[in-house]
């Protein structure tokens, strides 16, 4: 069971939890790395076979290897428990249809990841369920889209294109006062840099496929809260609904964890001098990323992060049709749609602001990078 036992909760530190937490060394024999328990079922004792007794039935429900994965982002989150998906719209989708039902009303801030919106639309039209969308940097506009039957507000905090912040712990203290769920994307910064759940967020959801994995090998989603809600979705929409993460993607899972708290410091600090050139560079308008000179809710990100990552927009100079050559024309920036890899990926999305290129910067020689983006951004037509 994805739970945190006493002893998990000895460890402290995120560098503590990502080596070591849930390595039962007497458990597997004392390896170093946790075998891959790549298995559908467990048999349990009888008098013949001479099994010890196990928690674990069916990988569907459960399994080592899952599970500690699990306890791991469950205590990087501070949660009771967390519960692994085969992708994060499934972990997405789960825990959406866990807070509504026939009637119910969501109000959803409007620059969250597409694919929350598209779960929200989808119980809209099956489900009769109420969506209400809001910009989300005003709590007053949050307070009165709220509904007598609003069971859920859902957030993102930065945002993944323009990394618009909400100010979470106010909306939390909203919504308890009216017995409504909140929910998070925290799949940006991660619970290395910011933990909704200790600002009174209900639940937290991530696409584990970005900096939690790390390596663009694997593809997976989380859910972490409390015990009660945990098991809920556990018994109910991941068992029925299926979507449980196969053992092979929570072995690597873990292995990208164990690095997460390095690869992210240098994620940041090959970002911060690919952010520095951008806002300098006379062929860019806009730049778009949490922490930096030119961001517009500094005041949230000091009250609610502690670093950054690599991720970012801009928006170049030019027309839509330069910006979307520009991207064309770099070498080292892939252009692919994910991002929290050791790769640099860019591509061109235009909405919701025009001309929006979103960045990731991986860990190559961040001189590499700012020349491939010099060279490509000096030969946009103005």
């Amino acid at each position: 069971m994805a739970f945190l036992t006493e002893h998990d909760r000895t460890y402290k530190t995120p560098e503590d939890i990502c080596a070591h937490l849930g390595d039962d060394y007497a458990r597997f024999e004392g390896a170093i790395v946790p075998p891959l328990f790549q298995n559908s079922l467990f048999v349990h004792p009888t008098e013949a076979n001479g099994v010890t007794d196990t928690e674990f039935d069916y990988s569907r429900m459960g399994n080592p290897t899952l599970d500690i994965a699990e306890r791991k982002i469950a205590a990087l989150e501070g949660g009771d428990g967390a519960l692994c998906f085969s992708t994060g719209m499934a972990a997405i989708g789960a825990a959406i249809i866990h807070f509504v039902r026939t009637g119910s009303h969501i109000v959803m801030v409007n620059t969250v990841y597409g694919g929350a919106t598209g779960v929200a639309n989808y119980v809209k039209d099956k489900f009769n369920v109420e969506v209400t969308l809001v910009d989300g940097r005003d709590l007053e506009e949050i307070r009165n889209a709220i509904q007598p039957n609003t069971t859920l507000i859902y957030v993102e905090s930065p945002s993944s294109l323009v990394f618009r912040m909400q100010d979470i712990a106010e909306i939390a203290k909203m919504a308890k006062e009216r017995g409504i769920t909140t929910m998070m994307d925290n799949t940006y910064s991660t619970p290395i840099l910011q933990q909704p759940l200790k600002h009174g967020i209900d639940v937290v959801v991530h696409s584990v496929t970005k900096y939690m994995g790390g390596h663009s090998d694997l593809m997976g989603g989380a859910v972490v809260s409390n015990r009660d809600i945990i098991m809920g979705i556990r018994n109910s929409e991941r068992a029925i609904l299926c979507g449980t993460m196969d053992p092979h993607q929570a072995w690597l899972l873990t292995r990208g964890l164990r690095t997460l708290p390095l690869r992210l410091k240098q994620h940041a600090a090959n970002a911060a001098k690919v952010v520095e050139f951008l806002e300098n560079h006379p062929k860019v308008e806009k730049v778009y990323y949490p922490g930096s000179k030119t961001y517009e809710q500094p005041e949230l990100f000091a009250k609610y992060m502690t670093g950054t990552n690599g991720l970012l927009s801009i928006v170049p100079k030019g027309t839509a049709e330069e910006a979307q050559k520009f991207v064309g024309r770099l070498h080292f920036f892939q252009n692919g749609c994910s991002w929290g890899g050791f790769e640099s990926l860019a591509i061109y999305l235009g909405g919701p602001v025009p001309k929006l290129v979103r960045l990731h910067v991986g860990l190559e020689d961040p001189a590499t990078l700012i020349a491939d983006l010099d060279q490509a951004l000096n030969r946009i037509e103005e």
